[in-house]
């Protein structure tokens, strides 16, 4: 009965249910649910669509950008500070942009940025952020952006899109067409009212910033490995930026600043880039410029570039007209050890220059620039770790590493990992190279004055260590002091028998590749290619020893293999190479010089032995007899360097 009864319930219930369901034309329309896609999906943390009402992201929320995301006219998108967006590998496809009278506002903090990444931060991997305005662009009113079609410009300078604040932004600048991409940030015609503040953008494969009209500012901008222009503008952008740091340690990069079309006379307050690979600095195409106060330049092969011709005199920098021939260098850095909002993405650059007071160490997860003159002073101890490289500005004479007498170099690289010191793409005479003073004797005397940069050396201790070297390659180096005196690869004064020297190669040196005044020194495993004067070369009575030589000549015009001066304290050579393909002079001796070799290979000198000045030949020792001007010297055992492979060590 029970059942029956629950069975009788059940049916009247089902019917008043579909009694109170059913229409006819006289019945009101079924509710159909008119929620926003874009807003439900935002809810669950996937940005895609077109947002057409003001919302507001959650910090705790993951966001992943699966597409397009375009904030309407009319409407704001508000992210707060420590929110994270991750991009897909989207290209073109994913990207966030903000239309004319729509607005954004990023409000992170210091401690706690706004991200947006791709999974990898691999250039190129999405499109980036794109904000278009109502402020004026020679591109006129209602102009058409080459990223997605949209409109921007108008007549409101003051206008805003919102306030960017802390907002760090990697791997953008996906390929629209061959002659487009998008950038990390793209500003079309965006006005001052726009507050935008402590933005960095890394690793994207178009521009970090570009500016296409509008009068926006920007305050603490980080710009690292962008691969076209950290920062461009056109279309007659005449905003400010306040503290600019651009960081260039891939090659391929097009310039640090990029400035085209009308010349608005936008303005940049305090601009540091640094480049460890060289490449362009400044660009200007047309009738572009700027003006910029406060300029540091690093590791550029090229400062200033007036691409189509465009007059010097539209860049003043620090008061003047722009120069092709000035360094740059002398501008103060911007100081980005307390932009923490970088949160840790940034590449450690660090620029070596003036006087080490300190011990200190470098190592292989630092690039180095090396500005100028880095000494190293009296009582102080650098240490470089095995792979560190130092890329040395083109800067001439001016640009050196000295240890002074009683100073310490600890160059601790391996044949896997060797510390290099080069010029970017190097040639002789880039820079000066590396000099060492030590308290041996010379015959010279006790606290004799060195021939570059007046440094002190000499004393009576020829056992005295100015450290250890082992594994160095140094290329670039030479630059002229005067008409009688250039830096050498490696120069050695009074430098004594307690350091250790192994493992080194001097490649495209102007002058020496390295020279020993006095001292007492040795050194085992030395390279020495195409170094303009002499490979090697003593004087002032130096007597260490080198075991295992290698020298080779390809281009014509150098100077010797050997070159030894003035008093002979019978220096020793342990197997020595030297070859040539451009003729040439081998091994000359000066004065009274001479030295015992054994174990010699030549080939290729038009001239094997030359006493220049007339010098005894049993001042000179070969293989236990005295030298000979006529002897080939052909029949020796060649230095094997063929596990030598630390030698192609470039930055």
């Amino acid at each position: 009965m029970k059942k029956t009864s629950f069975r009788l319930i059940g049916i009247v219930a089902i019917f008043a249910l579909l009694t109170l369901v059913s229409c006819d034309d006289n019945d009101p329309s079924p509710i159909i649910d008119q929620t926003d896609p874009t807003i439900e999906n935002l809810k669950i943390g996937v940005m895609s669509g077109t947002l057409e009402e003001d919302f507001t992201l959650n910090a705790s929320t993951g966001y992943e950008l699966t597409g397009s995301f375009i904030i309407s006219d009319g409407v704001t998108l508000t992210i707060p500070a420590g929110t994270q967006i991750e991009a897909d590998n989207g290209g073109t496809d994913v990207y966030i942009a903000v239309l004319k009278g729509g607005k954004i506002n990023i409000n992170g903090t210091d401690s706690n940025p706004v991200v947006m990444s791709s999974t990898n931060g691999n250039p190129g991997d999405w499109g980036g952020l794109t904000l278009c305005g109502k402020a004026t662009t020679t591109a006129g009113v209602d102009a058409e952006a080459e990223v997605g079609g949209f409109i921007y410009g108008g007549s409101d300078d003051s206008d805003s899109s919102g306030s960017i604040k802390n907002l760090v932004i990697i791997g953008t600048g996906a390929q629209i067409n061959s002659e487009s991409q998008y950038n990390g940030v793209s500003f079309y015609a965006v006005g001052s009212g726009t507050i935008v503040q402590n933005v960095a953008v890394i690793n994207g494969s178009d521009d970090g910033v570009e500016f296409f009209g509008g009068t926006v500012s920007v305050d603490n901008l980080y710009l690292e490995n962008n691969e076209d222009d950290a920062i461009d503008w056109t279309e007659g952008w005449n905003g400010t930026i306040n503290n600019a740091y651009v960081a260039h340690t891939i090659a391929g990069f097009s310039t640090v600043v990029e400035g085209d079309k009308d010349n608005n006379n936008p303005k940049i307050n305090n601009l540091t880039a640094i480049s460890t690979v060289g490449g362009t600095a400044l660009q200007f195409k047309k009738e572009s410029g700027a003006t910029i106060t406060n300029l540091y330049l690093s590791g550029y092969d090229t400062n200033i570039d007036m691409k189509d011709g465009g007059a010097l005199s539209n860049v003043i920098i620090d008061g003047v007209n722009a120069a092709t021939d000035v360094a740059y260098n002398s501008g103060a850095q911007v100081d980005i050890s307390n932009w923490s909002f970088i949160n840790g993405q940034f590449v450690a650059l660090e620029v070596l220059n003036g006087n080490l007071n300190a011990n200190k160490t470098l190592n292989a997860d630092t690039n180095y620039t090396l500005t100028g003159s880095y000494i190293v002073q009296d009582g102080v101890t650098l240490t470089i770790e095995a792979g560190t490289k130092i890329s040395a500005d083109k800067g001439g004479v001016d640009v050196y590493i000295a240890v002074l007498k009683g100073g310490k170099i600890n160059i601790e690289g391996t044949a896997e990992n060797p510390v290099v010191m080069s010029s970017v793409n190097p040639a002789p005479a880039d820079w000066g190279g590396l000099t060492i003073c030590g308290k041996a004797t010379t015959t010279a005397g006790v606290d004799a004055e060195a021939e570059v940069g007046g440094f002190i050396y000499g004393g009576t201790d020829d056992t005295d260590s100015s450290g250890s070297i082992n594994y160095l390659v140094i290329k670039g180096t030479g630059a002229q002091i005067n008409s009688e005196s250039q830096y050498n690869g490696v120069s050695l004064y009074a430098v004594g028998s307690g350091t250790v020297l192994e493992n080194i190669a001097v490649i495209d040196g102007a002058d020496d590749g390295i020279e020993f005044f006095g001292g007492t020194a040795s050194v085992t495993n030395i390279y020495l290619e195409n170094n303009e004067d002499d490979s090697v070369d003593w004087t002032e009575g130096w007597n260490g020893t080198i075991t295992n030589t290698y020298i080779s000549h390809t281009i014509e015009g150098f100077s010797t293999a050997f070159e030894g001066d003035k008093d002979n304290n019978n220096p020793k050579f342990i197997n020595v190479t030297a070859i040539s393909s451009v003729d040439g002079t081998a091994l000359q001796f000066k004065k009274q010089s001479g030295a015992t070799i054994t174990n010699l290979y030549l080939s290729g000198y038009a001239k094997n032995i030359d006493m220049k000045d007339g010098g005894n030949l049993s001042n000179v020792q070969i293989d236990g007899a005295d030298a000979s001007t006529t002897n080939a010297y052909n029949t020796g055992t060649k230095v094997d360097i063929s596990t030598w492979s630390w030698i192609g060590a470039n930055l």
